[in-house]
């Protein structure tokens, strides 16, 4: 076993996780080589579904995938750990000591060697410095991060229908910094949420009682986007009653306001900040691999760093080149999937000497979903390079298949179709909302 290459990844996200699968499935299964997982958490959920979870419309607990009972199906290794060190001479990477809630130390630093490091870290919100954001915003960049703001969540509802018990006043406003996919689908998650959780005996506070604002620097939302899937979104958005502020940049955050740019305030008690992403800031001190201004891992087309051909990115934390492009891969999930397939072919074919395989990137359009109300997108044609308006239960149906589609990277099909059999049995015998 000693013997065999070891290809180490750090970061089980979505193409972390569906790389070591494939690695797994394939050399690992085959003593080939030596596939080892390193994540700082024991369970994997697909990052575009944590929205879900902050509002409650998914139960991560049944949505999430345990790393260790992953690995061992699937015939890779998985160490519980933070990546804090990198000796690319010595081709080792540093663990930094796990410690529990209590700060007592479970398990010591480690040093593990290497013979391919893949870098799939993710981001982290970008605050962009902005005063108050980290103090007195919420974000959605982990599990734990979302089960804490569908916590908090819950306690406002109730907390404010006891107030509407009493007589008081009970309004409950609610805002979103940043309207990119993040920001617009959560918005109409919180309106749903709005409307079900009063089923569920919080009958003294509204739905209208709950204001939910969306407010993006740029002068349309979905800035990233084409113009008429941002017009689409803006329609839908009004028509559940969440205000669009636009051409609204955020100067600073306090303890229950918003102060733009202009001056003017906005009153909020609960404010999400979903604007702007960036990679881990550890990735700059990593034995000097090269970085951009957003902390990202400069790469080859090849995904392999500039500094180190042993070293390959993706994914988010990625810069990665495209031909005929001077932007590089956008940070989406469809790039992450992408770039495992790819990276897949490199890594099998370097155990053999070949040559690494360019990335080319394949847009194939944009969803969004509005919750339970709807879904708008466009996607993109292969051949004639044209994008196709689509929305309603057609744009629902690829929304969901996207989804479906990292299950079967991660389960294969026959275990997906029963994954998928258990969700609508759930969905049958469970409220609508988690309630807990």
């Amino acid at each position: 076993m000693d013997n065999l290459h070891h290809i180490v990844v750090i970061g089980g996200g979505a193409g972390g996780l569906e790389l070591v699968t494939r690695l797994g499935n394939k050399l690992g299964k085959r003593k080939k080589a030596r596939i080892t997982l390193v994540d700082a958490g024991l369970t994997h959920v697909w990052k575009p579904l944590l929205h879900e979870v902050a509002s409650g419309s998914l139960d991560a607990n049944a949505n999430e995938i345990n790393y260790r009972a992953h690995a061992r199906k699937h015939h890779y290794e998985f160490q519980l750990g933070r990546m804090s060190g990198l000796d690319r001479q010595a081709r080792e990477i540093v663990i930094a000591a796990f410690r529990d809630d209590d700060g007592a130390e479970v398990v010591p630093e480690r040093r593990i060697s290497y013979d391919t490091l893949v870098l799939a870290v993710g981001s982290t919100a970008n605050d962009f410095g902005t005063p108050g954001a980290q103090q007195h915003c919420l974000f959605l960049d982990s599990l734990e991060q979302a089960r804490r703001f569908h916590k908090l969540l819950l306690n406002a509802f109730l907390r404010k229908n006891h107030e509407a018990l009493a007589g008081k006043r009970h309004e409950l406003p609610i805002t979103i910094i940043g309207a990119g996919a993040t920001g617009v689908e959560l918005a109409a998650e919180l309106r749903l949420a709005s409307r079900e959780l009063p089923v569920y005996g919080m009958n003294h506070l509204r739905s209208q009682d709950v204001s939910i604002t969306v407010v993006e620097a740029a002068d349309r939302i979905l800035p990233a986007l084409p113009g008429r899937l941002s017009a689409a979104a803006t329609r839908e958005l009004e028509r559940q009653h969440v205000q669009v502020l636009t051409g609204q940049p955020v100067s600073e955050v306090r303890a229950g306001t918003i102060v733009m740019k202009d001056g003017t305030e906005l009153a909020s008690e609960m404010t999400i900040w979903a604007a702007g992403i960036k990679a881990p800031a550890f990735l700059a001190e990593l034995d000097g691999l090269a970085v951009n201004r957003g902390n990202q891992l400069v790469v080859e087309q090849t995904l392999q760093t500039t500094g180190d051909s042993n070293i390959f990115a993706l994914g988010d934390c990625a810069a990665c080149p495209q031909p005929d492009s001077e932007r590089p891969v956008p940070p989406r999930a469809q790039a992450a999937h992408q770039q495992a397939d790819t990276l897949f072919k490199t890594l099998s074919r370097r155990l053999e000497g070949g040559a690494a395989v360019p990335f080319v990137y394949n847009d194939h359009g944009s969803l969004i979903n509005f919750s339970r109300y709807t879904t708008v997108g466009n996607l993109m044609g292969n051949l004639s390079g044209r994008s196709m308006y689509i929305e309603g239960k057609v744009a629902r149906l690829f929304y969901i298949s996207l989804y479906r589609m990292h299950q079967v990277a991660l389960h294969g099909v026959v275990r997906t179709g029963i994954i998928w059999l258990m969700d609508r049995i759930s969905r049958a015998m469970h409220p609508r909302l988690k309630l807990h």
